[in-house]
Protein backbone atom coordinates (compact mmCIF):
# COMPACT_ATOMS: atom_id res chain seq x y z
CA UNK A 1 0.00 0.00 0.00
CA UNK A 2 1.61 3.37 -1.09
CA UNK A 3 0.04 6.90 0.48
CA UNK A 4 0.22 9.02 -2.87
CA UNK A 5 -1.70 11.95 -1.86
CA UNK A 6 -2.51 13.77 1.37
CA UNK A 7 -4.57 17.05 1.60
CA UNK A 8 -3.74 19.55 4.40
CA UNK A 9 0.18 19.89 3.69
CA UNK A 10 0.18 16.09 5.69
CA UNK A 11 3.38 14.29 4.97
CA UNK A 12 3.87 10.60 5.03
CA UNK A 13 6.38 9.79 8.38
CA UNK A 14 9.44 8.33 6.55
CA UNK A 15 10.48 6.33 10.23
CA UNK A 16 7.21 4.65 10.30
CA UNK A 17 5.65 4.84 6.73
CA UNK A 18 2.54 6.00 8.24
CA UNK A 19 0.65 9.35 7.32
CA UNK A 20 -1.16 11.15 10.04
CA UNK A 21 -4.97 11.37 10.40
CA UNK A 22 -7.02 14.27 8.60
CA UNK A 23 -8.15 16.68 11.16
CA UNK A 24 -11.28 16.14 12.98
CA UNK A 25 -13.79 19.29 13.45
CA UNK A 26 -16.80 18.07 14.98
CA UNK A 27 -18.37 19.77 17.82
CA UNK A 28 -19.38 17.27 20.10
CA UNK A 29 -21.38 20.13 22.25
CA UNK A 30 -24.01 21.09 19.51
CA UNK A 31 -22.78 17.81 16.66
CA UNK A 32 -21.61 19.57 13.73
CA UNK A 33 -18.87 19.83 11.88
CA UNK A 34 -17.25 22.35 9.31
CA UNK A 35 -16.22 20.89 6.10
CA UNK A 36 -13.45 22.93 6.02
CA UNK A 37 -10.32 21.05 6.30
CA UNK A 38 -9.14 18.36 3.50
CA UNK A 39 -9.67 18.41 -0.18
CA UNK A 40 -12.26 19.07 -2.83
CA UNK A 41 -9.95 17.17 -4.97
CA UNK A 42 -6.33 15.27 -5.30
CA UNK A 43 -4.62 14.81 -8.43
CA UNK A 44 -1.44 13.24 -8.76
CA UNK A 45 0.57 11.11 -11.17
CA UNK A 46 2.23 8.09 -9.86
CA UNK A 47 4.86 5.18 -10.86
CA UNK A 48 5.03 1.80 -8.98
CA UNK A 49 8.38 2.20 -7.91
CA UNK A 50 8.13 -1.63 -6.75
CA UNK A 51 6.84 -2.32 -10.20
CA UNK A 52 7.54 -5.98 -11.51
CA UNK A 53 6.60 -6.55 -15.17
CA UNK A 54 6.90 -10.58 -14.09
CA UNK A 55 4.43 -10.29 -11.38
CA UNK A 56 0.50 -9.75 -11.12
CA UNK A 57 -0.58 -6.48 -9.75
CA UNK A 58 -3.52 -4.85 -8.56
CA UNK A 59 -4.33 -0.93 -8.51
CA UNK A 60 -7.19 0.84 -7.00
CA UNK A 61 -7.51 4.52 -5.06
CA UNK A 62 -8.94 4.69 -1.42
CA UNK A 63 -10.21 7.85 -0.47
CA UNK A 64 -10.70 9.03 3.58
CA UNK A 65 -13.66 11.32 4.41
CA UNK A 66 -12.96 14.00 7.23
CA UNK A 67 -14.82 12.53 10.49
CA UNK A 68 -18.38 13.02 11.32
CA UNK A 69 -20.77 12.26 13.76
CA UNK A 70 -22.68 8.68 13.59
CA UNK A 71 -26.31 8.82 13.68
CA UNK A 72 -26.63 7.12 16.36
CA UNK A 73 -24.58 10.26 17.97
CA UNK A 74 -27.44 12.80 16.55
CA UNK A 75 -30.21 10.57 17.74
CA UNK A 76 -28.48 11.11 21.86
CA UNK A 77 -28.24 14.46 20.95
CA UNK A 78 -31.63 15.18 19.77
CA UNK A 79 -33.09 12.88 22.42
CA UNK A 80 -30.94 14.58 25.10
CA UNK A 81 -28.99 11.15 26.05
CA UNK A 82 -25.32 10.48 25.64
CA UNK A 83 -24.52 8.26 22.97
CA UNK A 84 -23.51 5.02 23.69
CA UNK A 85 -20.47 4.17 25.08
CA UNK A 86 -20.40 0.64 22.85
CA UNK A 87 -19.93 2.74 19.94
CA UNK A 88 -17.27 5.57 18.64
CA UNK A 89 -18.93 9.02 18.67
CA UNK A 90 -18.01 9.86 15.09
CA UNK A 91 -17.09 7.64 11.87
CA UNK A 92 -14.58 8.04 8.96
CA UNK A 93 -16.29 7.20 5.30
CA UNK A 94 -14.24 5.34 2.82
CA UNK A 95 -14.35 5.20 -0.88
CA UNK A 96 -13.07 2.78 -3.15
CA UNK A 97 -12.28 2.77 -6.87
CA UNK A 98 -12.82 0.11 -9.03
CA UNK A 99 -9.53 -2.10 -9.41
CA UNK A 100 -7.00 -2.28 -12.29
CA UNK A 101 -5.28 -5.33 -13.08
CA UNK A 102 -2.03 -5.33 -14.55
CA UNK A 103 -1.19 -9.09 -16.05
CA UNK A 104 1.59 -9.32 -18.42
CA UNK A 105 0.32 -12.55 -19.78
CA UNK A 106 -3.54 -11.13 -20.98
CA UNK A 107 -3.45 -8.83 -24.03
CA UNK A 108 -4.23 -5.06 -23.45
CA UNK A 109 -7.62 -4.61 -24.82
CA UNK A 110 -9.16 -0.88 -25.44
Amino acid sequence: MFDVALSGGRKVDPRTGKAPPVGNTINRTNLTYANTIGAPSLQVRWSDPEFDPATLAAYYVRVLEIPTPRWSSYDAHRLGREPLVKQSFSIQERAFTSPIWYDAQMPVRY
